[in-house]
């Protein structure tokens, strides 16, 4: 989509396609997240993982994947590397072997208590007010889900 382009002849311009402000735009904020995460020792696809189980412990790597929008072939290898950090457990399910269920280790629960500063510290970043940072949130979810139709 080119926001800048008026006669269908003229070629698409970089600046007027909202999917590069949208990949520029990621590109900034992992940026910042990547600085912000080093002190907690976590990448921020890490992170992520982490936030899903914080938010619900004791998960199947499918249901992880599903927040995420994450494949289990691209989930795996990230959850042996936190097993081996330490910061979770990855056990069968007694009931289906086929399913394995993801666990918070006593470590990755205490950085839940470290990784409280981020929220606030990326707020200021924005340099927005809390509500537009919503008001964002909220209409690229929309994007998102709309998007998601279509493929």
């Amino acid at each position: 989509m080119d926001t800048t382009r008026t006669p269908s002849t003229q070629t698409p311009r970089l600046d007027g396609q909202l999917c590069f402000a949208l990949y520029s735009t990621s590109l900034a904020m992992n940026k910042l997240y990547r600085k912000l995460l080093r002190k907690l020792g976590l990448t921020y696809s890490q992170y992520l993982v982490m936030l899903v189980l914080w938010e619900q412990n004791e998960l199947t790597v499918s249901e992880v994947g599903e927040r995420l929008f994450l494949d289990s072939a691209t989930l795996t290898p990230l959850l042996k590397r936190m097993e081996q950090a330490e910061l979770l457990t990855r056990t069968r399910c007694p009931n289906d072997e086929r399913q394995v269920i993801i666990s918070l280790t006593p470590q990755g629960e205490k950085l839940r208590e470290d990784a409280a500063s981020l929220p606030p510290e990326i707020l200021h970043a924005t340099q927005c007010s809390l509500e537009q940072v919503v008001g964002i949130k909220q209409q690229l979810d929309a994007l998102r889900d709309n998007l998601m139709k279509h493929t």
